[in-house]
């Protein structure tokens, strides 16, 4: 593929692991510099950021909660100072935990809110100065299959993916005139390594791929890089599901 992200500067939040180092890489690899950002795991990031420049691209490694809005104002400050623009938003920093709502209280309900949807609306403000004066901004925020399908013990979750497409559309109306889209791409049974004492998702066993086959992280990386590449100025407020017909609808 072409170096068609050249010259464009690229946050990608939750990068250290799974989905959001595909990402990184990917966008890399499109020529894109990338602020590799992850809650607490340096090692992870410095990782992914070593991975980056040994391919020629950059990277900027920088740790902070998305749920704090003072760490993501130093994060989209850090990405101006070391490289002078921000051209490219991933919000795909989220929490997944399962528990039945009967058993939820407020402070876990407000955990999952918190990163996953009010900690993309923190990085949509501190990034968007910056994304407007790119002329060709793009937003890509990571939703979620059960916010389509629900999902049993996941009402914060569900919740906070589902208020994702909400907010994603919005964006596309408000910031259209600053020539900056906003998509969502949403993941649907993807092979991700899990932790032994975080089984999969359960919701995962009642889902089927038309091909029988899980997804790889590459897969939703390059339905972000197509996104956020020249090709795709036309596509704007969109659901974009990569799932192998794991889900069909609109």
């Amino acid at each position: 593929m072409t170096k068609e992200l050249a010259g464009k500067v690229a946050i990608v939040t939750g990068a250290g692991r799974n989905t959001g180092r595909a990402i990184a890489l990917t966008l890399a690899e499109g020529g894109a510099f990338v602020v590799v950002n992850t809650r607490s795991n340096r090692a992870e990031a410095e990782a992914v950021a070593q991975e980056i420049e040994a391919g020629g691209s950059k990277a900027l490694v920088h740790i902070g909660d998305v749920a704090d809005a003072n760490a993501v104002r130093a994060m989209a400050n850090a990405a101006v100072k070391q490289f002078g623009r921000i051209d490219i938003l991933v919000n795909n920093a989220a929490l997944r935990r399962e528990k039945p709502f009967a058993e939820m209280d407020y402070a876990a309900w407000r955990e999952i809110l918190d990163v996953t949807l009010d900690g993309a609306f923190h990085c949509v403000k501190a990034c968007l100065p910056a994304l407007r004066k790119s002329g060709a901004g793009t937003i890509i925020n990571i939703g979620g299959l059960s916010a389509h399908t629900g999902a049993k013990n996941r009402a914060h979750v569900v919740t906070a993916k589902a208020g994702i497409i909400g907010f994603t559309r919005a964006l596309a109306h408000d910031l259209a005139d600053d020539g900056i889209t906003a998509n969502c791409v949403v993941p649907g049974l993807i092979g991700t390594p899990r932790p032994k004492d975080k089984p999969e998702p359960a919701h995962h066993l009642t889902h089927r791929t038309i091909t029988g086959n899980r997804g790889l992280p590459e897969d939703v990386a390059a339905t972000v890089r197509f996104l956020c590449g020249p090709g795709a100025r036309y596509i704007n407020g969109q659901a974009i599901h990569t799932n192998g017909g794991a889900y069909l609808g609109a």
